[in-house]
């Protein structure tokens, strides 16, 4: 039999494992929600005019509060009702869990510890809790997938632009010359590379018809070059689409959605049932 039988409460581990069950339903929604309001409080609370105004601090702190022990007991219950609670913790999703709570309790109980700038950076963990919205995408994992399959020919398409860029950039400097701004090779390559990636920031400009004209070319071929990592990573994502449309199934310990063939969980390692 499955994990379900090793949990101390079934209902629970169905209501929070099992988002195909009405309860399941309702608690991934109740828990996106949360999220939601965790994460504009955040946000908001960042903005100086907002954060100024009479009683907001008030209402981020109850925010937080209420956010952070919402979150701390669905960590807790995940843990309780896992059949493997250690890889769980250890998961991506038992990372994420653990992270989003984490700068509460330690802002708790270190209040003067080091500077401002190290209790802002604690507190500022806590918009990782917008990774917790990656458990409710199914499909992210397909678009993971694709970007896997597509790694190596996206990564000899950089090492190309990248050769290029050295190659333009030396070609810029020898052309222009210090008296252009393009004072030496590298500060010559930050220039291609802004410029092929048609940024252009306008911080340096050729001064030369020549250098103008190579300049033009770069801009022409940097639009080319854009539209092809894009076709990889789509035709790649097409064919992960039609051969794993159907075939996907989810890990009963961190709900992470895989391979219909895998024996595995591949981020918590807990083992499927053979029937599966």
């Amino acid at each position: 039999m499955t994990g379900v039988q090793t949990c101390a409460l079934p209902i629970l581990y169905t209501i929070i494992f099992e988002a195909n069950t009405p309860s399941g339903k309702a608690f991934d929604v109740a828990l996106f929600a949360t999220i939601g309001v965790s994460v504009t409080a955040i946000m908001l609370e960042s903005v100086p005019s907002i954060a100024a105004h009479q009683g907001a601090s008030q209402w981020f702190k109850a925010i937080e509060l209420i956010t952070t022990l919402l979150f701390t007991i669905e960590y807790v219950l995940r843990l309780w009702c896992s059949p493997k609670p250690g890889p769980y913790a250890r998961s991506f999703y038992g990372v994420i869990d653990l992270v989003s709570t984490l700068p509460f309790y330690l802002a708790v109980l270190f209040p003067t510890t080091g500077t401002l700038a190290v209790i802002r950076a604690l507190r500022l963990l806590r918009i990782f809790r917008v990774l917790k919205l990656s458990r409710f995408l199914v499909e992210g994992n397909l678009l993971w997938q694709s970007l896997l399959r597509s790694s190596r020919k996206i990564g000899v398409f950089l090492f190309t632009v990248v050769l290029l860029c050295v190659i333009m950039g030396t070609i810029m400097y020898t052309v222009e010359g210090p008296e252009n701004g393009f004072s030496s090779i590298p500060l010559s390559i930050y220039w291609a590379i802004v410029t092929l990636t048609t940024v252009g920031y306008g911080d340096i400009a050729p001064g030369t018809v020549l250098g103008q004209f190579l300049a033009s070319a770069i801009m022409i071929m940097g639009y080319a070059i854009i539209a092809v990592p894009t076709g990889i990573v789509t035709v790649d994502l097409a064919t992960t689409t039609n051969r794993k449309e159907s075939k996907l199934k989810t890990c009963e310990n961190c709900g992470n959605s895989c391979s219909k063939d895998a024996n595995y969980c591949p981020e918590c390692g807990t083992e499927f049932p053979l029937n599966d």
